[in-house]
């Protein structure tokens, strides 16, 4: 078996990706194997999510031990993903082999992964509204709706069953659009730990069922464990709002490739919402900051904070 230490050290970016922001493992590590290491969509697939199995609890025990994991959504998301997961395998395997189911599942991830970057943009947006998401300050209590919450856990299951991707990129959307008022070490405490038992059904589905393929999860595997451990020690610190801004790029550019775009179209596209993105930043920064700032009254004074 011939180790690629060029794919580990993507999966190590990667993965740091994921410790700070519960994002990019599916939507970003596949789409990786695809594009840069000619891995088939099938097999970057399952071997990502065998390799997520071992990623994941690694990025949640360290949220566990700061505090910032809403337990009782865990349990209503794991109740709607974890079935879900596994049949989006079954429903995978029913679809057959070869180049057709290639493309639909290159396809998939591709819209998939538009999805995520315009939820990104929403979630920013929603954010700077709200003021959620900031650091600091205790987590707040937030009230579980099981109902909508289960919901958001069999679609990410079955889209994460059938393309990796989406116990990231589209269920802490899901959960930021659902409940606004969470912190950003919140949200992705509580993905991360939901994605374990999530990933892990999807993983045994592909074991089973799927293209795994040993040599390439070992290169994710040795990259992505040390790369998710320090994104999560840092995540409380990290500047969430320009790892946003990169991620949601990314993920557009990962999608566009997934449906076949060139690399001439693909690279001026990609200059160009970069532009956009940097006028927008720059507009937002000159307008000042956001409602709930503007409400949140003047900054106490030091002498105030001791009393």
């Amino acid at each position: 078996m011939d180790f690629d230490w060029t794919m580990a050290l993507g999966s190590f970016l990667v993965a740091i990706i994921v410790g700070l922001t519960g994002m990019g493992g599916g939507a970003l590590m596949t789409p990786m194997l695809v594009t840069f290491f000619g891995v088939s969509p099938l097999a970057a697939v399952s071997s990502d999510l065998v390799a997520a199995a071992v990623m994941k609890p690694v990025g949640s025990a360290v949220h566990y031990r700061q505090g910032t994991i809403n337990m009782r959504l865990v349990g209503w998301l794991c109740a709607g993903s974890v079935p879900a997961a596994f049949s989006g395998v079954l429903l995978a395997k029913a679809l057959g082999h070869g180049t057709s189911i290639e493309d639909l599942i290159s396809k998939a991830m591709g819209a998939a992964l538009m999805i995520a970057a315009i939820g990104l943009v929403l979630r920013a947006y929603l954010g700077r509204r709200s003021g959620a998401g900031e650091d600091g300050g205790k987590a707040p209590e937030v009230k579980v709706r099981p109902v909508p919450t289960v919901l958001i856990g069999i679609v990410g299951g079955l889209v994460v069953g059938i393309t990796s991707v989406g116990s990231g990129s589209l269920i802490i959307v899901a959960l930021l659009a659902l409940y606004p008022a969470l912190k950003a070490n919140q949200l992705v405490g509580t993905d991360l730990l939901q994605a374990v038992p999530l990933v892990f059904a999807a993983a045994i589905g592909h074991l089973l069922f799927g293209d795994f393929r040993m040599e390439v999860t070992a290169a994710l595997l040795v990259g992505s464990i040390p790369g998710v451990y320090l994104g999560s020690k840092v995540s409380s610190r990290a500047p969430g709002g320009l790892i946003r801004r990169v991620l949601a790029l990314v993920l557009v550019a990962s999608s566009l490739k997934m449906f076949g775009v060139g690399a001439v179209p693909l690279a001026w596209t990609m200059v160009v919402l970069t532009a956009a993105t940097v006028g927008v930043w720059l507009a937002t920064r000159r307008r000042g900051p956001g409602p709930a700032a503007e409400h949140a009254g003047p900054p106490r004074s030091e002498s105030h904070a001791v009393r």
